[in-house]
């Protein structure tokens, strides 16, 4: 999720852990136990779990932990966190996260409140709940519920520090700084041709869904009143198995599709061939071969 004002609603954060700029080391048992929590970074080679250790290491004396919403910071969450974050920029380097320093973590969910105009001038202003979100310019927001949920294709984590290479070279559009080797033109016509074909099966499962619950004999007690004729995302499945999320804007499949890309590459693979392909060379990674290489 993308955010872009830093608000009042961080205003009262518990204590910083990690300092900026200070030597941080790992104890050898605490990141053990990270990787036994998250199967993805337990299948990197032993070279790949050194170097994200060292970025894991440097995230943590560079970026500034906070919490809110009453959750008391610990070591594991800061290690969890850099650990899961560090991974798409195993290749890339820590510079690729310049710009921006803090990390606040909630408990769980969260509210934003949020304030929009519309074509006509009306202001219009709800609020959101999120498990997670990247201010541009401003800190990252993630819930640590959410975060621990890690390791079968959805990855919040993953999915906000994508939002913030994103952002590196403007408002999150999908399309971040591309290295020597991948096009401009090569990026975008692959990635929106995929986010259109993703859009159009989302929209084809919606309608399958709200057909099959008018056929049920529940099907009036199925959707709320305030949502009636609407699904969710999360009421359907996908053919391809990736999240309908994705459709919700070019940012969010990009970002989406990097929490597949590192944890359920074969998904992405055999659903988007050629945005696994320029995901590899984007990320300098190959999360396929690991996988091939456990089994």
């Amino acid at each position: 999720m993308i955010g872009k004002l830093f608000g009042d609603m961080v205003g009262s954060t518990l204590g910083q852990i990690f300092g900026r700029r200070e030597a941080v080391t790992v104890p050898e048992a605490l990141w053990q136990e990270t990787l036994a929590t998250l199967p993805f970074l337990a299948a990197l080679a032993a070279d790949e779990q050194q170097r994200l250790r060292g970025l894991c290491e440097a995230i943590l004396g560079e970026k500034e932990f906070t919490t809110a919403g009453g959750l008391e910071l610990s070591d594991a969450i800061c290690v969890s966190i850099a650990a899961q974050g560090c991974l798409p920029i195993l290749n890339l380097g820590l510079s690729a996260y310049a710009g921006w320093v803090g990390i606040v973590v909630y408990p769980d969910e969260f509210v934003i409140p949020r304030r929009i105009e519309d074509d006509f001038g009306v202001v219009h202003e709800y609020d959101e709940v999120a498990s997670g979100e990247a201010w541009e310019g401003g800190p990252l927001l993630i819930s640590w519920r959410d975060a621990q949920m890690a390791g079968d294709g959805y990855n919040v984590v993953i999915h906000e520090f994508a939002h913030k290479l994103d952002m590196q070279n403007g408002p999150a559009d999908g399309v971040p700084p591309l290295p020597r080797g991948i096009s401009h033109a090569d990026w975008e016509d692959t990635l929106l041709g995929a986010w259109e074909d993703f859009c159009a099966e989302v929209d084809a499962a919606e309608e399958n869904y709200e057909r099959s619950l008018g056929a049920g004999e529940h099907a009036s007690s199925a959707i709320s009143d305030d949502n009636a004729g609407e699904a969710d995302d999360d009421d359907f499945a996908l053919p391809s198995g990736l999240d309908p999320y994705g459709a919700e804007s070019p940012a969010e499949f990009f970002a989406v599709m990097s929490e597949a890309f590192f944890e359920t590459p074969a998904l992405l693979s055999e659903r988007f061939p050629e945005l696994y392909r320029l995901f590899t060379a984007f990320y300098r990674q190959n999360p396929l071969t690991r996988c091939s290489s456990e089994a």
